[in-house]
């Protein structure tokens, strides 16, 4: 709900501010690409604002303190039997690695509470899938607007392709008028055939740019929840809690 809320704000103000900077801001060359210049525009300030939108979310996602810092911390507790202490740290790191590790712990505390685990095997598989669980939650929320990103990507570059045969079909229809070629509007069709081709383009590439980038950061990040999480989950299995 909140994503949806997020994205049709941006999607009106994009269009907003997009119409103010094509009316007051821009030279008249550019002008001259005609009013798909505003979508353009709006696109390219969209994934600005995605992309700002991803940083902040990734750099909540890791929490408030040093990542190796604190796993290091927790492995240390975890080592020592102090569970209740490993909690602690995760509560203050926060953040999702913190959150996956802490599903872990804690499924790790209940299994030990209840007593219904037959041998080590059994234990490492139910905390396994209890950080599986937590996981599946927490990426989503670190993959959310890359489906955007790429949209803009797309959608950019056949905006840019639009004004291009636009631009194209007024050149060729001054072109073809009885007499001496319109050179005004030959000119004009041109100039907007160019203006939007290099609008689309700079929307289409950033959006690649920014979907690679945050695909390939995400995915960094969940690998190293996944080998702090193994790590943590052998400590758990072969160690006892601290009495």
């Amino acid at each position: 709900m909140k994503t949806s809320v997020f994205n049709t704000i941006v999607f009106f103000v994009a269009f907003i501010v997009g119409w103010v900077i094509f009316e007051f801001m821009l030279p008249k060359f550019i002008k001259d690409g005609g009013y798909l210049v505003i979508s353009l525009i709006a696109l390219v300030i969209m994934l600005l604002a995605f992309v700002i939108e991803r940083l902040f979310s990734l750099r909540k996602a890791q929490g408030k303190g040093n990542i190796p810092v604190f796993l290091k911390n927790v492995q240390q507790a975890v080592n020592a039997g102090d569970i209740n202490g490993a909690l602690t740290l995760c509560d203050k790191q926060r953040g999702s690695m913190a959150n996956v590790i802490r599903s872990g712990i804690e499924r790790y505390q209940t299994l030990v509470a209840e007593g219904d685990v037959k041998g080590q095997k059994e234990m490492m598989e139910n905390i396994q899938r209890a950080i599986e669980e937590a996981t599946m939650l927490e990426v989503p929320l670190l993959e959310k607007n890359l489906v955007s990103m790429s949209t803009i990507a797309s959608i950019g570059t056949m905006v840019g392709l639009l004004g291009t045969v636009i631009g194209m079909i007024k050149s060729f229809e001054a072109m073809s008028r009885a007499g001496a070629p319109d050179a005004v509007q030959l000119a004009l069709g041109i100039s907007e055939a160019l203006i939007n081709t290099a609008g689309g383009l700079i929307s289409g590439i950033g959006g690649i740019i920014a979907y690679n980038f945050f695909v390939t950061k995400i995915d960094n990040f969940t690998y190293m929840i996944d080998e702090a999480s193994y790590a943590i989950v052998q400590s758990l299995v072969s160690k006892k809690p601290k009495k």
